[in-house]
């Protein structure tokens, strides 16, 4: 018998499930999340009290999966966030966010919970987590001066 061509992948796939809640009355929820190694998906639903979001992607990298829960500025509410790879949870993180007053200048994720990896990678680092060797520069060529008169 021949090898089949899911037996000759080098590494497993990994069923992820994400999972979110927002406890409270809060309007503008949007939940991001990875749905492969190289994309994120966002959702905007409409999430009562006690309602759950939930979706599902496949990852060849498990340590790749995360996503962001948050709500919208001045709203406040207890947000909860579960990441569960092969049916085993992997992350789960809960953050009571309190309404606020006035927009937080100082702090541009407040109103967001991240649970597991980041969803983008951070500049100047490759997948395994290696800094990036910067790139040569190169001299900027001589500017001609006009002849003179």
């Amino acid at each position: 018998m021949g090898a089949t061509p899911a037996a000759a992948t080098d590494q497993p796939l990994h069923n992820i499930t994400y999972r979110a809640r927002i406890d409270g009355v809060a309007r503008g929820a949007l939940i991001t999340y990875k749905i492969n190694d190289t994309q994120v998906q966002s959702a905007d639903p409409t999430m009562l009290p006690g309602r759950v979001f939930e979706a599902q992607s496949v990852l060849s990298d498990a340590s790749l999966a995360g996503m962001q829960v948050s709500v919208q500025w001045p709203y406040g509410a207890n947000l909860h966030c579960e990441i569960l790879v092969d049916d085993a949870v992997v992350a789960q993180a809960d953050q009571f966010i309190r309404p606020r007053l006035t927009h937080a200048d100082d702090d541009p994720d407040y109103g967001k919970l991240f649970c597991g990896a980041p969803l983008i990678k951070p500049a100047g680092v490759t997948t395994s987590g290696a800094p990036v060797a910067p790139a040569p520069t190169v001299p900027a060529a001589p500017v001609a001066e006009p002849p003179s008169a």
